[in-house]
């Protein structure tokens, strides 16, 4: 599917993502679930995420921190506090920090806790997309605080696109295992 670039699509995408991705989630077996991911052997998976992540869990807790920064960045700037997506300090060159310490800071939730707050912050930020027309979505310069870019391509990256990024770690981790 191409990148949505309309509400409809937005939505679309998604949902059927986020399907795909608990889809996925249920057709692991228990070997699946508590074998830790290494993907150590595999040359082409150079980025720090690769190495990050050890299970589902911390997978699915990186989706929920990156839903947490949209909804909290979406609702400071609607009230008119000014506020960069990202927690400072960090910036697009350092968030990969910034994820290491989402990591490090669940270390301690439980699987079936990540799940939960998953599933609720999905909710939330498909309420919170709801609430916003095609154009506020889709044209630039309609809100300030978002910059050159769009609203929508936020919550492209923040659901649909996060989603696939999550379905093909754990398809890799799947085949490591098989």
């Amino acid at each position: 599917m191409a990148r949505p670039t309309s509400k409809t699509d937005l939505l679309t995408a998604a949902h059927m993502n986020f399907e795909k991705l608990n889809e996925l989630i249920a057709s692991m077996s228990e070997t699946e679930l508590n074998t830790p991911f290494d993907f150590s052997a595999d040359l082409n998976k150079k980025e720090e995420h690769w190495k990050r992540d050890k299970n589902l869990r911390d997978v699915l807790i990186h989706l929920y921190e990156w839903h947490q920064l949209m909804l909290n960045w979406v609702d400071s700037n609607m009230k008119g506090e000014d506020r960069p997506f990202l927690i400072p300090p960090y910036n697009w060159k350092t968030y990969g920090e910034m994820n290491v310490e989402f990591w490090k800071k669940h270390q301690g939730t439980a699987l079936e806790d990540a799940e939960l707050m998953l599933k609720k912050s999905h909710e939330d930020i498909m309420k919170l997309a709801e609430t916003f027309s095609d154009k506020e979505l889709f044209a630039k310069d309609v809100f300030p605080w978002v910059g050159g870019s769009t609203l929508g391509s936020y919550f492209v990256s923040t659901t649909a696109s996060h989603y696939d990024w999550a379905i093909k770690k754990l398809k890799a981790h799947k085949k490591n295992c098989g």
